[in-house]
């Protein structure tokens, strides 16, 4: 994919911030551009007010305030938000910041890593020079080791950060900022119950573990077993998204079908909707049917009722995320740097639907 001018340039106040100053030409180099690109690019953001340009070198303006973005007059406050995508999942915590920023008066600035967290630290400097005065950060995390490889700046940013949907290592330097996440465990408790209780046995795991949610369900699952008193029925089913790697996909769909055919489980918890929905296709096709053979439980909840057969799915409160964060980051702008941190914590719902072979309801 080819790299936008935003980007780059996103890339450049990095090296400048990080740095304090540098050579033009050192930058073409760190960039992979030529002389003449790193050039333009330096007379463009230092028209902005975004560096200082001396002989040959830029520097990070040390008093300047950061030009307030396009529109807003200067009027207001600039709030900044790094997610990791627009769609599925964060589509909705996005549009609950917008709708919180907008009934505070404030203007939400947004960027996206595309799950690239090597490069969360670029976009978010972009979010900065373009006159943020707070920062909403999701990072691309997807695998376990991410938030050490790629975390540690968030704790340095200059202006108040709120963390969203992103739990880091107790003790870190990031455990300290102000967070709100959805209790993943406790979604996960609420659809192994909900299975128990229309009087199933111990229900199968078929998850991914390419995000921070996927991991949040595997270590929720552990967990509601313990406190349901069960034993797993077998280890969890590893799943993979089909269009990626069908074969792996379709390896995990028979895992699953020979624990159903063999009366391993008659249960199962599916992250995530996607997922879920392509597991209940193929298994139609291998004569296992959902809710008749398998009752079948997906996590996310944004696609799920949209199934042949609506797919009773644990609901993460993604817009109130959103909502509640941009409050807390409206809040923290206009009170003391002494006011204690805060990890606001927001339950998800079971909902209902034909999957299980139960009424539609809400939990």
């Amino acid at each position: 994919m080819r790299e936008s001018a935003a980007e780059r340039h996103d890339r450049l106040l990095a090296l400048v911030r990080q740095r304090g100053s540098a050579r033009v030409s050192d930058l073409a180099t760190q960039l992979g551009v030529s002389p003449v690109t790193a050039r333009r690019d330096v007379e463009e953001l230092a028209g902005r007010g975004l560096l200082d340009r001396v002989h040959g070198s830029v520097s990070w303006p040390r008093d300047a305030t950061p030009a307030p973005a396009a529109g807003t007059g200067g009027n207001g406050l600039v709030l900044g938000m790094l997610a990791p995508s627009s769609t599925y999942y964060f589509a909705e915590v996005i549009r609950g910041a917008h709708e919180a920023a907008a009934q505070a008066g404030a203007r939400l600035i947004l960027r996206i890593s595309d799950y690239r967290p090597q490069e969360d630290q670029a976009r978010t400097e972009g979010l900065l020079a373009a006159g943020a005065e707070g920062l909403l950060i999701a990072p691309g995390w997807q695998h376990p080791g991410d938030p050490a490889a790629f975390g540690d700046w968030i704790a340095s940013l200059p202006v108040p950060t709120v963390l969203l949907e992103r739990r880091p290592a107790a003790g870190s330097p990031l455990d300290g900022l102000d967070r709100v996440c959805s209790d993943h465990a406790y979604g996960v408790l609420l659809a192994m119950r909900h299975l128990v209780d229309l009087g199933h046995g111990a229900p199968l795991l078929m998850a991914r573990a390419d995000s921070p949610t996927a991991v949040a369900v595997r270590s929720g699952y552990a967990e509601a077993l313990d406190v349901l008193g069960l034993r797993p029925p077998q280890d969890v089913i590893d799943s993979v998204p089909a269009e990626l790697a069908p074969e792996a996909f379709e390896e995990a769909v028979q895992a699953l079908r020979e624990a159903v055919t063999s009366g391993v489980a008659t249960a199962a918890l599916v992250h995530n909707d996607v997922d879920a929905i392509q597991v209940m296709q193929r298994l139609a096709e291998l004569d296992v049917r959902v809710p008749d053979d398998l009752a079948l439980i997906a996590y996310d909840d944004e696609v799920a009722g949209l199934a042949d057969t609506p797919l009773t799915a644990v609901a993460p409160p993604k817009r109130d995320v959103g909502r509640h964060a941009t409050e807390l980051l409206v809040e923290r702008l206009g009170r003391s740097s002494g006011t204690p941190r805060r990890h606001l914590t927001l339950l998800p719902q079971l909902r209902v639907r034909d999957s299980c072979g139960a009424s539609l309801s809400e939990t």
